[in-house]
């Protein structure tokens, strides 16, 4: 096999970002210029990179994260952005990449995880991960009607005309759940405000309180909600659920519960979790936030 060179945390290197945002977008459809041109990748995103005459074949990400889980403070390693040119398969360059990645933080970190999708799962339980399957959140307003408050004042945020109130509220936003939650993320909640769900924002302006959602016929979905200090749940349901919302699921943990509330194991193989832990944890039903994968 050819040796190629091994590069990482090259995101002041204009040249093998370009490269790697070239790789992402045949791989994923995914453009990263939206995110990084605005200054959004930090130190806690690297990449490491197999590179041929200046051009990225091959890669596999971490994004170091801080999480919060049943109270305590962890430190993990989520591995992401696994890709390889088409033209480049099959050399095992993604194992290497794995394993130099495992090597380098074993020791750094409480545990790593990453999110797959069908086509790899049973490429990661080679390293030592483990497959965890996360719950759903939902609740059903059909048993425990709330009557929306339709005085509430609602405003959509665009990029354009709000990024310093989601610039703000990205990198000082509030730990809500004790049980799984993420802090110091705002690079990737940016990358979820400007690149993922740049029309599904909304301020509560009461509330201080942004919501990521999207309804759906008579399904409510919330992505997340940021504010900057603890809110009360049902008060931000009753501003954004309508007359027609039969049901509201949650993308998150919720560490509040209501009536009508319930958590199910739901298995999916578009978006699997492995963990690779020397301790079990999350024993009981969790889903790590959305605006937490990278």
């Amino acid at each position: 096999m050819e040796k190629y060179q091994l590069v990482s945390n090259y995101r002041h290197n204009e040249k093998l970002k370009a490269s790697f945002n070239d790789l992402a977008m045949k791989t994923f459809g995914l453009d990263f210029r939206g995110w990084y041109n605005k200054g959004y990748w930090n130190d806690r995103y690297i990449p490491y990179s197999f590179v041929q005459k200046g051009k990225v074949i091959a890669n596999a990400s971490v994004y170091k994260m801080c999480i919060h889980v049943n109270g305590e403070r962890l430190k993990g390693i989520q591995i992401g952005t696994v890709m390889t040119d088409e033209h480049y398969r099959h050399q095992g360059l993604a194992k290497q990449l794995m394993l130099h990645i495992m090597k380098e933080y074993e020791v750094a970190c409480d545990f790593m995880y990453l999110f797959a999708n069908n086509t790899v799962l049973d490429f990661y339980p080679k390293f030592g991960f483990t497959r965890v399957h996360e719950s759903e959140f939902s609740l059903d307003l059909i048993k425990i009607p709330i009557q929306p408050n339709k005085m509430a004042n609602i405003r959509q945020l665009t990029i354009e005309q709000d990024l310093a109130l989601l610039e703000n509220y990205a990198k000082n936003r509030h730990i809500h759940s004790s049980i799984l939650d993420v802090e110091h993320n705002e690079s990737l909640l940016m990358f979820y405000f400007t690149l993922v769900f740049p029309h599904a924002i909304y301020y509560l302006e009461e509330l201080e309180t942004i919501v990521l959602m999207e309804e759906e016929e008579v399904v409510l979905t919330i992505y997340d909600i940021i504010s900057l200090q603890a809110t009360n749940a049902e008060a931000v349901l009753t501003r954004i659920i309508k007359d027609t919302t039969k049901k509201v699921v949650f993308y998150f943990t919720p560490d509040f519960t209501m009536e009508g509330m319930t958590a199910t194991i739901t298995p999916n193989d578009d978006d699997a979790l492995f963990i690779h832990s020397k301790k079990p944890f999350l024993q009981r039903h969790f889903m790590f936030p959305l605006t937490s994968h990278c």
